[in-house]
Parts: structure tokens; C-alpha cells; sequence
């Protein structure tokens, strides 16, 4: 392809035969360290990029780019769909109404179907959520659709 580029081997075509000796060619080679450094930082960028324009917030690509980064041995990461739950009030069968008992919870917030999550990233148990919470974040918000919410959970 046209972005794959060896340098050195370019240095030495280029250099008139007669003076492709050792000691010029090292010279001419140890002046384009600094490109080859610079080609090589932008042929990993362009690698990372491609990876990202691979994957995007459907959910096999979405478990599929969180394992790859996380857990490529094993690949526990799983993608699960929120806790949707009905709200249930409590009253008697002869009044017909709700029935205030004070706060009692029975669930998170994030649990019941009209303020709750679209979906749950579940990591492994011994992963490690403390050092790589933010990383995690940062990706689940980098592929996930705008306006949906999520909540990571331990197994």
C-alpha cells in the first residue's frame, strides 16, 4: 500500500552507487531516524483509528472492543440489557388507591423502566474496576448511542 514505507531501503535507492559506502549510508540513515520515528507514530495512529471506525454502539461491537482492550484472554465482558422494571404501589383492594407508607426501597432508581438504564456492562469479579474505572468509562461513552444510560456492575 502506499502508507507502507521503508525508509531506510528508500535512503539507500536514492543514493548514487558510487557513493553507497557503510559510513554515508549510516550517516544518511541516523538523518531520517526522526521521520521513521514519525511514520511509524502515525501508521499506529491510523491502525487505531481504523479499529475505532470498525466498532460502534451495537452491543457485539460494543462487548467485542471492551474485551479486546480488558480482557482479551478470557473475555468475560458482557453487554446485558437494563433492569426494567413496572413501579408497584401498594393499597387496599377496597380503596382502590395508592397508599403512602413511607420510603421504603426495594430497588435502585436506575432499576424501574421509566428512569432506569438501557444497559449493564458486567465485568468479571476479580477485574480490576478501581484503576481502570475511568478507561472504561471513557470507551462505553465513546461507542454508546447519545442518551442512552448504562451502569457497570461486578458478576
Amino acid at each position: 500500500m502506499w502508507y507502507t514505507i521503508d525508509i531506510n531501503k528508500l535512503v539507500i535507492l536514492l543514493i548514487p552507487t558510487f557513493l553507497r559506502k557503510p559510513v554515508f549510508v549510516a550517516w544518511l540513515q541516523a538523518l531520517v531516524a526522526p521521520i521513521i520515528t514519525l511514520h511509524q507514530q502515525w501508521y499506529n495512529k491510523r491502525l487505531d483509528n481504523l479499529y475505532k471506525l470498525a466498532h460502534n454502539g451495537q452491543v457485539c461491537h460494543l462487548r467485542a472492543a471492551l474485551n479486546d482492550t480488558f480482557d482479551p484472554d478470557q473475555r468475560r465482558i458482557k453487554i446485558a440489557n437494563g433492569n426494567k422494571y413496572q413501579r408497584r404501589y401498594i393499597y387496599t383492594s377496597g380503596e382502590q388507591k395508592q397508599k403512602y407508607l413511607g420510603i421504603n426501597y426495594l430497588m435502585q432508581v436506575g432499576d424501574y423502566a421509566d428512569t432506569g438504564i438501557d444497559f449493564r456492562v458486567v465485568v468479571p469479579q476479580d477485574f480490576d474496576l478501581v484503576n481502570n474505572i475511568y478507561q472504561l468509562k471513557a470507551m462505553i461513552d465513546f461507542y454508546k448511542l447519545a442518551g442512552k444510560r448504562y451502569n457497570i456492575e461486578k458478576e
